[in-house]
């Protein structure tokens, strides 16, 4: 379906994953690659949109199953206007988060199920999968103490959930990479900056020269 190469970057809050790849990209750019950077949900005017409305936190009363979808329906924008052109084009794609969020979040830790959110993102991905999933390591409580000490970090309502919702989100990671063993790589994120950064290019550069 295309020809160039999809690399989504996964992890739970505080992993470091958004950081990481804005290093990657200028240093992927800086050797000449054509790569682009993007986010779900979010990437493009109309999913930017509908991130405001799952991240705000005035929003608690959000049912699992409108959660679930509003993801889908930017996730499905998003591929359709950005992504999808650029794979086409031969582009790296380096997007923070993408289908494996759905699957854990809403199917494992809000409890909806991951074959079904798997299935309703099926309809929206048309099979389009990621060639390499970085998975970003860190333990929850950990990865919250990054947070409250970063006070230029986007605040969003999922920073509203308990320990307990944080620590089941990891252990739908643990499921999520056991069922797609062939294209996660783990990566140490309990690290200094630097050390997750040189890991992460090199896995990277180790895929491309293959």
């Amino acid at each position: 379906m295309t020809n160039g190469l999809f690399i989504t970057f996964e992890g739970g809050e505080g992993a470091g994953k958004t950081t990481i790849l804005n290093q990657v990209y200028e240093e992927l750019t800086g050797r000449g690659f054509e790569v682009i950077k993007t986010r779900e949900p979010g990437g493009i005017r109309i999913s930017e949109k509908i991130r405001d409305i799952i991240h705000d936190p005035l929003h608690l009363e959000m049912e699992e199953r409108t959660e679930a979808l509003l993801y889908a329906a930017a996730r499905r924008q998003h591929l359709v206007e950005k992504v999808f052109p650029a794979l086409e084009k031969g582009k790296i794609v380096l997007c923070d988060r993408f289908v494996d969020s759905s699957l854990v979040y809403q199917g494992y830790a809000r409890g909806i199920g991951v074959d079904e959110v798997f299935a309703i993102n099926q309809f929206v991905i048309q099979d389009c999968m990621p060639d390499i999933t970085l998975f970003f390591d860190i333990d929850p409580k950990k990865g919250l103490e990054r947070i409250s000490a970063n006070a230029e970090r986007e605040k969003n309502r999922l920073d509203l959930e308990t320990i307990e919702f944080h620590e089941k989100v990891y252990e739908g990671y643990q499921l999520i990479k056991s069922r797609f063993p062939d294209r996660f790589q783990t990566v140490n994120a309990d690290r200094s900056r630097e050390a997750v950064y040189e890991d992460v290019l090199e896995r990277i550069i180790t895929f491309l020269n293959k």
